[in-house]
């Protein structure tokens, strides 16, 4: 007679995270909603400018109601502000991930810049946006997007320096500098046609090459 044989109890399967509650349909209408009008305010501030544009402007780009959009955004700035922190958030990774990959300064500094002024000139309605809207946005500064793309462009250059890409420098003033070159350079390359991606970022990585040698501070 044959010993009995225990058989092994099935292996439990791991799981990794919950599963994803369903999203319901009001839900799934809200952020239809949401990304429509977005969408129809990049036109309008696009073809309009802030300026001239208002909020009828907007719904009237959409299938809405006309009282939908105050459900969303209190106001024409509001959206206006989302809009732009929703390019800069884009932008950041892109721009983080060509400083990361630099093994040496002329990387680090071209590679930054490079990335930063081809998303700016790669989207025309944005890119439209831009050029038309200029002056506003040099008054929101306070845009979140944009205060976080200084702060990783500090890091990062924190992080070069201890990698030996970068000399000693005063990581952030030499952020602050850098990001102002960028917005004001930017500014002006998307005013010209063609956009001159190419130029503008020759001339920033010249720049600061020339000038980072000077300011490098005593290891």
């Amino acid at each position: 007679m044959r010993a009995a044989v225990d058989t092994p109890s099935p292996t439990p399967k791991l799981t990794l995270a919950p599963a994803a509650a369903p999203v319901g349909r009001r839900e799934q209408t809200k952020a239809a909603n949401r990304a429509a009008i977005l969408a129809a305010a990049r036109e309008v501030f696009s073809e309009l400018g802030y300026g001239a544009a208002s909020v009828r402007d907007i719904i009237r780009r959409t299938d809405l109601a006309a009282g939908t959009f105050y459900n969303y955004f209190p106001d024409k700035e509001s959206i206006f502000r989302e809009l732009l922190d929703v390019s800069g958030s884009a932008a950041r990774p892109r721009v983080q991930a060509a400083r990361a990959a630099a093994t040496n300064l002329e990387e680090f500094v071209r590679g930054g810049y490079g990335a930063y002024f081809a998303f700016m000139a790669e989207d025309r309605v944005i890119l439209d946006l831009l050029r038309r809207n200029a002056g506003t946005i040099q008054t929101l500064a306070d845009v979140p997007s944009f205060g976080a793309g200084v702060a990783d462009l500090e890091h990062d250059i924190g992080a070069a320096v201890a990698a030996g890409t970068m000399p000693p420098v005063d990581a952030a003033y030499m952020a602050a500098a850098m990001a102002g070159v960028a917005f004001e350079v930017a500014g002006r390359m998307i005013e010209r046609d063609p956009v001159d991606v190419e130029g503008a970022t020759e001339f920033a990585t010249a720049l600061f090459l020339g000038g980072i040698a000077g300011l490098a501070e005593p290891a």
